[in-house]
């Protein structure tokens, strides 16, 4: 019995997030859908392609809703729409940012999306690779901030109590570390009000540095 594409990697996106990445396997995934393993290696041949295909998924999922907007007026909207959207669509996810960070994306439908942006930076004066240099750095913020925020919070706005601000402030000592200490909430606290000054620093200062 074969199994479509859709249904595997809806049922990995399910597991994903009562399991998490590490948990995920092809095996409990063939469980999900009432299948033998066997059955889903004919199409996947390791977790990493499976991997690929649920990150694409997510990313495709994204995309469709960031098409049907009205295209932004200027660049720098364009710019902190994809930041905060893209954001957006990993905390949709348990691990979710671990998840498209490094994965390989299996559907050239995306670059849809990818032309549509480039096309708002061309009309404001801005070239593709100058573009391309601006969306690339904001990709890699929006993964590693929410690479930290997801280890920190659970989808459901559970905080690892590892993470809990009274117990940093009790461990640091304020005579050595005042100023450090200080910053608890800075670090891991705030996460929505730091990762939208972060996004707007990021394309004040691109703005500044192409002077447009």
């Amino acid at each position: 019995m074969r199994v479509g594409r859709e249904p595997v990697v809806r049922a990995g996106l399910k597991l994903l997030d009562a399991e998490g990445l590490d948990g995920l396997t092809l095996r409990a995934i063939a469980a999900e859908l009432g299948v033998k393993a066997p059955t889903l290696y004919w199409r996947f041949k390791n977790k990493q392609d499976l991997v690929d295909e649920m990150a694409t998924q997510v990313l495709a999922d994204w995309t469709k809703a960031f098409k049907t907007k009205a295209k932004p007026a200027t660049w720098q909207d364009c710019a902190l729409a994809y930041g905060s959207g893209l954001r957006n669509a990993l905390l949709h996810y348990r691990d979710g940012a671990r998840m498209v960070a490094g994965s390989r994306l299996t559907d050239t439908r995306l670059y849809a999306a990818m032309e549509r942006v480039l096309e708002v930076f061309q009309t404001a004066g801005i070239g593709a690779s100058d573009a391309a240099m601006c969306m690339t750095t904001l990709y890699s913020y929006v993964i590693g901030f929410t690479i930290e925020q997801q280890a920190v919070v659970s989808p459901q706005g559970e905080r690892d109590p590892r993470y809990a601000l009274s117990e940093r402030e009790a461990r640091v000592d304020a005579e050595l570390y005042p100023l450090s200490r200080s910053i608890g909430a800075d670090v891991f606290d705030n996460y929505d009000t730091r990762f939208e000054r972060g996004l707007r620093i990021i394309v004040a200062g691109f703005a500044q540095e192409i002077a447009i």
